[in-house]
C-alpha cells in the first residue's frame, strides 16, 4: 500500500460530514454521544486571550494534522486545536526521512516522526478547511455558534527554513487567509450549497473570520543554540506580530535528574545518552532569554509563554521503532514535564504562561488546571482505545475548572508534583508488567471482533464478558452458570487465579485491567453452593472409561468436563484429599479449606469418582481397565538450588509451605530471605512473615521487579505485608547465618523479552537465620518412564496440541507436563485432553457459547471513558464488552482509516474496512488489534487511485470510472468486475461489503 495521505476536496469533506452523520448519526466515526456541549456555559480564556469552551485539545501531532482529523477532535470536545508542525522539509522528502511504522503508543509512546507529511501549501489547505468546515458543522449540530476554539500553528526548525516563501506563505496564510485559495473557494461552496444545511444561515458564512491563527508554537531541533532560538522567537513576535509559544525539551532538567526519576519510576529500561542534555537549550541561558522575549512580546502588546514540553529523545533498544533514535512522550514523559514546568515557575513566579502537552488524560487534566497551566494538549492518551472520545472526557470533568488565565500557583504546582512522583499511576508497574496486548490468532479479513481476555488470554476460554454482564446486573445465579461452562474451579479461580486474561483486557490500555477474578468471586460466593446442589449426574454413555492419575485442579477439571458429558471417570490420588498443590501448600489467608470444598462438592456432584490414598504403581493395570489414561500428577519435587555453596542449609520454599500448612507456625529466626521472584517466592514470604516472632522477611531477587515474574498483585501483596524487596543480587553462598550474593547488572534484552543478568565481580553478605529457596519445583520420581513416555532432554513429555503424549490414549496435562504453571492453565490442558477423547469418541460436548447481548450504544458509551476500579460486585460494569464490538483499530486511527460498516449475513454485523487514501502507515491499529496481524495490511482496503492500488499488496478494489470494479482478492489475483457482477466474480463475503459500502456509505468513493 501506499503511505501517502490523500486530503480530501472541501465539497467531499462537507458532504462526507453530512451525509454520514443523516445516515449513522456519526462523523468519521466519531458517534453524535460523543459531541461535546459545554452544558456549564464556563469559558476557559487561553493566555493570548481566546475565549473557549474547553481548555483541552490535540497536541501537535497526528491529531492535527488532516482536517478530518481536527474536526473530530473539536466534535469530541477540543477547543484548543495545534496544529501539526510544519517546516521546510515537507512532503515526499519528509517521508523518505520518517521510517514506518512511525508509532508505537503500547504504554508509554514513542515516535520516529516529526513534523507533517503533507506539503506546506497542503498543510495550510488542511488547516483552513477543518476552520471552515468546524465553523458550520458547530451550527449545523447544535454544538456552539462556532467561534468557541482557537487553532494555534506550530513551525520549525530554524530560522532560515521560517523565512522561506512556502513556511512563510504558511504562516501568513494562517494569520489571514482572506487571499488563500482554500478560504475563497470554501467560502464559496458552502454559500452555492447552503441549502445542504438546516441549521446554517448564508449570514453565518459570510460571518466566518479569515484570521485562523493569532498564536504560534516555535518547535527547534534538539541542539539548536540559544541565539538562533531567541532570533526565531524575535521574528514571529515583532515581524509576524504572533503571540508566541517556545516549546522547550525536558532535557533542560539535566541528564541527572531525568535519569534519576525515570529509574525511580520503573523505567530504567529507557535508554539515552547525554549528549542531547548537554547540546540542548539550558537553564542558565533559557531564563534570561525568555525574560528577553516576554519582555518584547509585552512592548508588542503580544504575549509570550512556553510550551511544556518536546518529547525526550532516546534510544530505540528493543526495536519499538525502526529507527536508531525515537521520541518518547506519555506518561513516562509527565514527570519529567511537570518537574520542568515548576523549575521554570518558580523562575517566573508564575507569571510566565505555560501550555501543556506531556502525558495528560481524564484522570489529570484538573490537578493541571488547578495550579493555573494551560490550555492541555494531548496525543498518546487519544491514541490509545477509546481514541478522540477520551476528549469527550477530558471537556466533561474540567468544566467547573474553566476560567481565565491568571497566573500559575506554585506552590500548589509543587505539591502536585510530589504528589505525581509518589502517584502508582506513573510507575511504569502501573501496567502490571504486561508489554503488548495482542494475541496469537491471525487477523482474518472479516468478523474479526475478539474478546481477547477470553480467546488468547484465558487458557479455558472463559466467557469472561459474559458474566461480567451478568454480574453487573446482579444475575449471579445465570453467571455462575455461564462460569461452570468451562471452569471447574470457580471459587479457586475466583481467590487465585493468575488472571492472564487480565494481560489482553483492552482496559488496561485505558486505566486498569478489569479484575476478573474478582468478579467470577461474586458469583461463586453468592451462587455457587445453589448451583452445585441442582447438578445431577447425567446418563454415562457404554464403552468408553477415562483414569485421571492426580486430584490436582487439572485432573479433577478433566474429570469434570468428561463426566459431564456422560463418561466415567475415576480419579485417583495418593493423597488424602483434592486439589494438589492448592490446598496443601497454598496458605489458609490466602484460601481456606471451605472454598477448597465448594469445588472439590461440584466434581462429585457431576458424578465423578474420587479415590484418595490411592496411590497408582502399576500403569498396565490401568491401561487394561481403561480405554484412556490422563496423568495429572503435579510438580511436586525439589527444585534446583538457588546457591552454589551451602545448599543443605537453604529449606525449599514448597516443602516450607507444606510444612507450615500441615504443622503451623515455626521458628525461623529473626531474619529469614527468600531466594526467587515468583509466586511461591511471594507466598514463601508472606508466610514467613507471619511465623513466630513477626521476623524481618526479605526477597533476595536477581533482576529488577520489572522482570520478576511474580504476578503484580501478589509482589504488591508481599510489599504490603512488610516485605523487603532487594533486587540486582544472585546467591551464591550460605553458610547457615550469611548469604553472600553477587552484585549484578542488567544486560541486553535476551529471548525471553528480560534484561540479561550480568554479574559484576562485587559481592554483599547478607546475614540470615533462615534462607528459603523459591526457584521453582520438579516432577518427583520417573512417572513418564514408568508409562513410557517419550520425554524431551529436560524430561518433559512429548504432547500433541490436544494434551496427548507418545502413547496412543496416555495424556499428560498440568504442572507434570512442562513444570510449575497455574491453576487456570491446569484446566486449560484439560479442557484440550477431554475435548480430543470426546471427540474421538464421537461424543457432543456442552462447552457451549452463550450469548448475553447488550445495547450496542451502551457498550459504545464506555469507549473512551477512564474509570478506575469498582467495588468487585460492580466491577463487570467496567468490561468494554470487546466480543460484542471491538472496533479498536477505527478507534486509534487518527486519521480516521478503519471504519465500521454493518453487513447482513455475517456472524458480526460490523466490518471493517481500511480506507487507503487516509492511511500514512503510523502502525498505530497494529498495536492495538487484538489479533497478531496490521488492519492497514490485512483488512479489505477501499483505494481511490490507480496508482495508489498498483502501490500496494492489500486484498481491495478500487472503483473505476465506468462503474465497474479493480479487485485484488484473497488469492491475489487482479480481477476487473463489471457494474453488476460482484456476486458472480467475488467471494460472496467479499462481494457483500462492497455492496454495502456503495448503498450505505456512498460518499467514500472520492
Amino acid at each position: 500500500m501506499s503511505d501517502i495521505m490523500r486530503p480530501l476536496p472541501f465539497a467531499n469533506l462537507v458532504r462526507w460530514c453530512l451525509d454520514e452523520y443523516k445516515a449513522k448519526g456519526s462523523v468519521f466515526g466519531l458517534d453524535k454521544d460523543a459531541f461535546y456541549v459545554n452544558r456549564m456555559g464556563t469559558q476557559y480564556v487561553t493566555p493570548f486571550g481566546d475565549k473557549i469552551a474547553s481548555a483541552i485539545g490535540p497536541a501537535a501531532g497526528p491529531h492535527g494534522q488532516l482536517a478530518q482529523n481536527i474536526i473530530v477532535s473539536y466534535l469530541a470536545g477540543s477547543r484548543f486545536i495545534e496544529l501539526k508542525t510544519v517546516q521546510v522539509m515537507d512532503g515526499e522528502a519528509i517521508r523518505k526521512a520518517v521510517a514506518k511504522p512511525c508509532i508505537n503508543a503500547e504504554d508509554e509512546a514513542y515516535n520516529c516522526e516529526w513534523s507533517t507529511e503533507l506539503t506546506c501549501e497542503e498543510a495550510m489547505d488542511e488547516y483552513i478547511k477543518a476552520w471552515l468546515a468546524i465553523k458550520v458543522l458547530a451550527l449545523e449540530f447544535e454544538l456552539s455558534d462556532g467561534n468557541d476554539m482557537a487553532f494555534n500553528m506550530s513551525v520549525g526548525y530554524d530560522l532560515k527554513g521560517i523565512q522561506t516563501p512556502k513556511v512563510n506563505n504558511f504562516i501568513d496564510g494562517l494569520i489571514d487567509a482572506s487571499d488563500t485559495q482554500p478560504f475563497r473557494e470554501g467560502i464559496a461552496f458552502l454559500k452555492e450549497q447552503v441549502g445542504l444545511f438546516k441549521n446554517v444561515r448564508l449570514e453565518d458564512i459570510e460571518a466566518i473570520s479569515p484570521k485562523i491563527c493569532h498564536s504560534i508554537a516555535l518547535s527547534t531541533l534538539h541542539g539548536c543554540p540559544p541565539d538562533e532560538i531567541e532570533r526565531i522567537a524575535s521574528y514571529l513576535i515583532k515581524e509576524k506580530r504572533l503571540d508566541t509559544l517556545v516549546k522547550c525539551n525536558p532535557t533542560m532538567l539535566g541528564y541527572e535528574r531525568v535519569r534519576g526519576m525515570l529509574d525511580q519510576l520503573g523505567y530504567d529500561y529507557i535508554a539515552f545518552p547525554d549528549k542531547h542534555f548537554l547540546q540542548d537549550l539550558q537553564y542558565e541561558d533559557a531564563v534570561p532569554m525568555f525574560n528577553r522575549l516576554a519582555a518584547l512580546a509585552r512592548g508588542e502588546g503580544l504575549v509570550f509563554g512556553l510550551k511544556l514540553s518536546n518529547t525526550c529523545p532516546v534510544d530505540v533498544k528493543r526495536n519499538e521503532v525502526p529507527s536508531e533514535e525515537m521520541y518518547m512522550s506519555g506518561r513516562s514523559l509527565m514527570p519529567l514535564t511537570c518537574n520542568l514546568a515548576l523549575m521554570l515557575s518558580k523562575a517566573f513566579d508564575g507569571k510566565l504562561p505555560i501550555s501543556y502537552a506531556g502525558g495528560a488524560d481524564a484522570l489529570n487534566v484538573n490537578e493541571l488546571l488547578k495550579v493555573g497551566i494551560g490550555p492541555v494538549t494531548v496525543a498518546t492518551t487519544v491514541l490509545k482505545p477509546g481514541g478522540y472520545r477520551r476528549f469527550t472526557q477530558m471537556a466533561k470533568v474540567s468544566e467547573e475548572l474553566l476560567a481565565p488565565f491568571t497566573g500559575i500557583d506554585v506552590d500548589g504546582l509543587e505539591r502536585m508534583v510530589d504528589a505525581l512522583m509518589e502517584s502508582p499511576r506513573m510507575q511504569k508497574r502501573w501496567r502490571e508488567k504486561v508489554g503488548t496486548r495482542k494475541t496469537s490468532s491471525e487477523l482474518p479479513l472479516f468478523d474479526c471482533d475478539k474478546a481477547p481476555c477470553s480467546q488468547g488470554g484465558c487458557p479455558i476460554e472463559q466467557q469472561i464478558p459474559e458474566y461480567n454482564a451478568l454480574v453487573a446486573a446482579g444475575d449471579y445465579d445465570g453467571a455462575m452458570r455461564v462460569i461452570a461452562i468451562d471452569n471447574a474451579c470457580p471459587t479457586i479461580t475466583g481467590i487465585l487465579c493468575a488472571q492472564p486474561c487480565r494481560e489482553h483486557c483492552t482496559r488496561l490500555d485505558y486505566d486498569v485491567s478489569v479484575h476478573m477474578r474478582d468478579v467470577k468471586h461474586v458469583a461463586a460466593e453468592h451462587a455457587q453452593d445453589a448451583y452445585t446442589k441442582k447438578l445431577k449426574p447425567v446418563p454415562l454413555r457404554e464403552g468408553v472409561k477415562v483414569a485421571v492419575v492426580g486430584a490436582g485442579p487439572g485432573g479433577i477439571a478433566a474429570a469434570y468436563y468428561l463426566r459431564r458429558n456422560g463418561v466415567e471417570v475415576d480419579v485417583y490420588e495418593q493423597r488424602s484429599a483434592s486439589h494438589g498443590i492448592v490446598r496443601y501448600a497454598i496458605p489458609s489467608f490466602r484460601i481456606s479449606e471451605e472454598d477448597i470444598d465448594r469445588d472439590y462438592r461440584m466434581a462429585k456432584a457431576v458424578g465423578v469418582r474420587f479415590y484418595f490414598n490411592t496411590k497408582v504403581d502399576d500403569p498396565t493395570a490401568l491401561e487394561y481397565a481403561y480405554d484412556y489414561v490422563i496423568l495429572a500428577t503435579g510438580a511436586w519435587g525439589k527444585g534446583r538450588s538457588p546457591v552454589r555453596e551451602g545448599d543443605g542449609k537453604v529449606i525449599d520454599a514448597l516443602e516450607f509451605l507444606i510444612d507450615v500448612k500441615e504443622n503451623g507456625a515455626k521458628d525461623l529466626g529473626r531474619r529469614v530471605a527468600i531466594i526467587g521472584g515468583g509466586d511461591v517466592a511471594m507466598d514463601a514470604a508472606r508466610t514467613a512473615k507471619r511465623m513466630n516472632g513477626n521476623p524481618d522477611v526479605t526477597i533476595v531477587y536477581r533482576r529488577t521487579e520489572m522482570y520478576a515474574p511474580a504476578s503484580q498483585d501478589e509482589w504488591d501483596g508481599a510489599m504490603s505485608d512488610g516485605v523487603v524487596w532487594r533486587e540486582l543480587l544472585a546467591p551464591r553462598s550460605y553458610d547457615g547465618k550469611t548469604l553472600v550474593c553477587e552484585r549484578q547488572k542488567l544486560g541486553a534484552f535476551d529471548e525471553s523479552g528480560r534484561r540479561a543478568c550480568l554479574g559484576t565481580g562485587e559481592y554483599e553478605a547478607l546475614e540470615f537465620d533462615t534462607v528459603i529457596g523459591a526457584t521453582g519445583s520438579t516432577v518427583i520420581g520417573d512417572v513418564f518412564k514408568a508409562w513410557g513416555l517419550e520425554c524431551d532432554r529436560w524430561g518433559n513429555p512429548y504432547v500433541s496440541d490436544a494434551m496427548e503424549s507418545s502413547k496412543d490414549g496416555v495424556y499428560v496435562i498440568g504442572d507434570c507436563r512442562k513444570g510449575p504453571s497455574t491453576v487456570v492453565s491446569a484446566m486449560g490442558d484439560a479442557k484440550k485432553a477431554a475435548l480430543d477423547i470426546l471427540d474421538r469418541e464421537e461424543l457432543p460436548n456442552d462447552f457451549v457459547r452463550v450469548e448475553v447481548t447488550l445495547d450496542e450504544k451502551d457498550i459504545i458509551a464506555k469507549r473512551g471513558m477512564l474509570e478506575l476500579p469498582k467495588a468487585p460486585e460492580d466491577e463487570g460494569q467496567r468490561c468494554l464488552h470487546c466480543s460484542q464490538v471491538c472496533r479498536v483499530c477505527m478507534e486509534v486511527c487518527p486519521n480516521r482509516a478503519n471504519i465500521a460498516i454493518h453487513v447482513d449475513g455475517f456472524d458480526r454485523a460490523a466490518q471493517i474496512v481500511h480506507i487507503d487514501g487516509f492511511c500514512n502507515e503510523c502502525g498505530n491499529c497494529a498495536t492495538f488489534c487484538p489479533h497478531s496481524g496490521r488492519p492497514y495490511k490485512d483488512k479489505l482496503t477501499l483505494f481511490w487511485s490507480k496508482e495508489d492500488f498498483d502501490d500496494s499488496d492489500n486484498i481491495g478494489f478500487l472503483k473505476k470510472e465506468d462503474g465497474g470494479y479493480l479487485v485484488r482478492d484473497e488469492r491475489g489475483r487482479i480481477l476487473n468486475v463489471d457494474e453488476g457482477e460482484l456476486e458472480t466474480a467475488l467471494d460472496n463475503r467479499m462481494a457483500d461489503v462492497i455492496f454495502a459500502l456503495e448503498v450505505q456509505e456512498p460518499w467514500l468513493f472520492i
